[in-house]
């Protein structure tokens, strides 16, 4: 039985993510769909009569993130039509619907129908579940945040065809698929008209972009050369991509582009090839030592990050070890350390030798610690060049904020009119 009647578009809407850069580009997405739509947008904290959560799933900190949002919500809104989407959504919907408070889930195909599930929908009793198996969703949706002039994070790709054990992303998102190449463009260029500077192209695999109705038209190094060209944009960033996707090519054009910055994040995961084996990842250390390598001799300035993952399971001493020596070897400034954490139907729930949670606990520890000395080195290696810094506009107490062209951040006294500017800076 319905409680009450349909949802108008005066209502008001709070929409949070959870998650990685592509959450939060698809997020800032759906709330200008809403507002188009006629909904009127409001900040998380305040009361609203519609919240939509997008989630992660990559770790479980996300998943009793998602319940502890929804709680709050209810105590501060009772009334409130709570919407859950994003990849959690889909793996476990049912285990959504039945968090108490949550009224609509939206799979994986149906997110960006969320103004027409609105404008369809009224609260009730029953939690309504709207998705599909996941072989099912093949479009693409071009996404992109837009919180600041400053820098936007542009969705450029989406899933993922590898079958790593430890994830359940392409569970999550589907088939790795892309938007083409004048798409993207068109995006740049209305993203360079509102004024935006720096765009960091996002993705679930960015390296395999170029995937198209599942046949690959184009590549990323050609979607990078036409970004290029776009006016107004002064910098670019790729987010994140796989070793063994990264090729020589697309190293030595970025050594050579004045747009593209001199910032890789490549994920590692395990310095230990046996680990590395068990994980099902495409590449071994070897190849890995070689890209940083070629990196460095071309762009020696270069800020490179790193993805691991301790505590995976058979990760002994003597394989973490190799791991912890194998990143204290390598030329790169900064690591983002991940605890294991099991997922289901993941095939690394089918090997025996767990690690214990206080030594993942441990060598997460140890590793946050070596990525700390990793960026003093890398900012003392700086000291004395002159390298460009984009400033951005928030006012933190009196103080301002901008990154590197090498993605070393920067505090000095606010100014307004170096506020969306490059300045050059003495290090």
């Amino acid at each position: 039985m319905y409680l009450c009647s349909r949802l108008e578009t005066s209502k008001t809407i709070a929409l949070h993510t959870l998650g990685c850069k592509l959450n939060f580009s698809e997020t800032s997405t759906l709330g200008r769909m809403m507002e188009q739509e006629g909904f009127v947008k409001k900040e998380f904290d305040d009361v609203a009569d519609i919240y939509v959560i997008n989630t992660c799933s990559v770790t479980d900190n996300a998943d009793k993130e998602c319940r502890q949002l929804v709680r709050r919500i209810q105590r501060k809104n009772e009334k409130a039509v709570v919407v859950i989407t994003g990849c959690y959504a889909q793996l476990k919907p049912d285990e959504i619907a039945n968090i108490p408070g949550v009224d609509l889930v939206l799979g994986a195909a149906e997110k960006f129908n969320l103004p027409k599930h609105l404008k369809d929908f009224t609260k009730g009793d029953d939690t309504k579940i709207c998705s599909c198996d996941i072989e099912e969703v093949e479009k693409f949706h071009s996404s992109f945040s837009l919180t600041d002039r400053t820098r936007t994070f542009l969705k450029v790709q989406d899933g993922c065809d590898y079958s790593c054990s430890f994830c359940t992303i392409p569970m999550a998102r589907g088939q790795s698929r892309s938007n083409t190449i004048q798409n993207v463009v068109n995006d740049a260029q209305k993203l360079a008209s509102q004024g935006v500077k720096e765009i960091v192209l996002t993705g679930v695999n960015l390296g395999d972009f170029g995937m198209i109705d599942g046949k690959r038209e184009t590549d990323f190094l050609s979607l990078c050369k036409e970004l290029d060209h776009v006016d107004g944009i002064q910098r670019y960033r790729i987010s994140s991509i796989e070793p063994n996707l990264l090729t020589d090519e697309l190293i030595e054009w970025v050594a050579k582009s004045k747009k593209f910055m001199p910032h890789f994040h490549i994920p590692l995961q395990s310095g230990s090839n046996i680990i590395l084996g068990k994980m099902r990842r495409r590449y071994k250390r070897e190849l890995y030592a070689e890209k940083v390598s070629t990196i460095k001799s071309l762009m020696p300035e270069c800020a490179i990050g790193v993805d691991v993952i301790v505590g995976f399971p058979s990760e002994g001493e003597e394989e973490f070890q190799e791991t912890f020596d194998f990143l204290h070897s390598l030329d790169v400034s900064y690591l983002h350390v991940f605890t294991y954490s099991e997922r289901d139907n993941t095939k690394a729930l089918e090997i025996n030798e767990v690690v214990p949670i206080q030594i993942r606990n441990q060598r997460n520890k140890i590793l946050r610690n070596l990525s700390y000395q990793k960026l003093q080195y890398f900012t003392a290696s700086q000291q004395g060049s002159k390298r460009k810094v984009l400033f951005e506009q928030e006012n933190k107490n009196g103080m301002m904020e901008g990154y590197t062209d090498n993605y070393l951040r920067i505090s000095t006294p606010f100014r307004s009119d170096w506020v969306n500017q490059e300045i050059e800076w003495q290090l």
